[in-house]
């Protein structure tokens, strides 16, 4: 005998399952603080870091039930030589679901930005 699942006809989280930048902001900053203190830049291993990093702040979000939200994560990784670094996006969303949390993390010798968007599955 199959289960019967009702058709759900959510547009909006409800209040306690919206994407709050503030909260993804604290915790991608501490997995990066966690994972990158003490390292030094090295080429050969900002892509198993990015990786790494990527995979363990979106552990972390999806730990916080934001039922609906299909979870994107970017990390850059780039080597610190006094020249100045630009990193931008553009998105096509609803702005009352939607969002995104980003924080950076710096050395003497490599910086790191990750960023985190939250989009609403309607």
């Amino acid at each position: 005998m199959s289960e019967e699942v009702e058709n759900s006809y959510k547009i909006r989280p409800n209040f306690k399952e919206k994407f709050r930048p503030v909260t993804i902001k604290s915790l991608i900053h501490d997995v990066l603080n966690e994972e990158l203190s003490g390292k030094q830049y090295n080429s050969e291993e900002c892509t198993t870091w990015s990786k790494t990093l990527s995979e363990a702040i979106k552990t972390r979000v999806k730990g916080l039930n934001l039922d609906r939200y299909k979870i994107l994560v970017q990390v850059v990784i780039g080597e610190q030589r006094g020249e100045g670094v630009k990193v931008a996006c553009r998105c096509l969303w609803d702005s009352d679901t939607d969002n995104y949390a980003q924080d950076i993390f710096m050395t003497d010798t490599f910086f790191c930005v990750a960023s985190v968007y939250g989009v609403y599955h309607y």
